[in-house]
């Protein structure tokens, strides 16, 4: 092993080194913590006060469907619109609008399906302090923008700002899982967090007569169940596989977004969509 040569260092050039590490001069990927304070500061000052309802929709864990009910509340509902907060390389409804409308000067992308309006993201979002408020809505008035939130619960609530405030003071949640321990334990500490009495669960791969293993049903959980805010959906296959298209979302999964906004007091657009059971 060859030995390195050292030199004698001058106790000013350690005190600039030290000064030049307090002020973060090394840190090439993480802010100053005063920095970060302040755009924190900032963001927490942001407020987005829309005339229309706001029902946020947050996964409970990856893949768990978020964005798909996310639409198929915005369908049911008839004339409403999809905000979908996270970065542009996470989206969920990139291939959903049936017809793109442009980019807005604050970094959203439009699109419409039938009567629903989307919007995403257009660049990449490092953290909530990026989103932008959305832009008020193109056409009417909507009956409700579906918030899909798209982020981890636990950085909502970790970062002031107009995402979290829509997510604490919402009257109604929709939180989407799947019917597995891990899902349901998410859900169990979302809904523990978010107060179960006004949220309401969405739990995909779950059949008709599906009911929660005593060994994941938590006391949110449990009281979810007792007042009908527990909502079971059947895996659709063709969703799993493509995702969401340009096709039309299937019955069953109008018939469960019927039934949670039903519950969430918003008057579905289609009455016929209540036909058949709510799961």
């Amino acid at each position: 092993m060859t030995a390195l040569a050292t030199r004698p260092v001058a106790i000013d050039e350690l005190q600039r080194a030290w000064r030049a590490v307090q002020a973060g001069q090394f840190r090439s990927h993480h802010a100053h913590p005063d920095r970060r304070r302040s755009r924190l500061t900032q963001a927490a000052a942001i407020t987005w006060c829309p005339a229309e309802p706001v029902l946020p929709v947050i996964g409970c864990i990856g893949q768990a469907g978020a964005s798909t009910m996310a639409l198929a509340l915005a369908t049911a509902a008839g004339s409403a619109r999809v905000v979908e907060c996270c970065s542009a390389t996470c989206s969920g409804l990139g291939t959903a609008a049936t017809a793109e409308l442009g980019h807005t000067a604050t970094g959203w992308r439009l699109g419409r399906r039938d009567h629903v309006e989307i919007l995403r993201a257009a660049g990449v979002h490092l953290s909530l302090t990026e989103v932008p408020v959305p832009e008020d809505p193109v056409g009417a008035e909507p009956i409700v923008t579906v918030l899909d939130v798209g982020w981890d619960l636990g950085q909502v609530l970790a970062t002031p700002g107009w995402i979290e405030q829509q997510v604490t003071a919402a009257e109604h949640l929709v939180l989407v899982t799947t019917a597995t321990l891990p899902g349901l334990r998410r859900l169990e500490v979302a809904a523990t967090l978010l107060r179960p009495q006004r949220c309401l669960a969405v739990v995909g791969g779950a059949g008709r007569r599906w009911r929660p293993p005593l060994i994941a049903a938590g006391p949110s959980i449990r009281a979810l169940a007792d007042c009908g805010h527990l909502i079971a959906v059947a895996t659709e296959k063709a969703l799993v596989r493509d995702g969401i298209t340009a096709a039309p979302l299937p019955p069953a999964l109008l018939r469960a977004a019927t039934g949670v906004l039903r519950r969430s007091g918003i008057t579905p657009v289609d009455a016929s969509l209540q036909k058949g059971p709510i799961r």
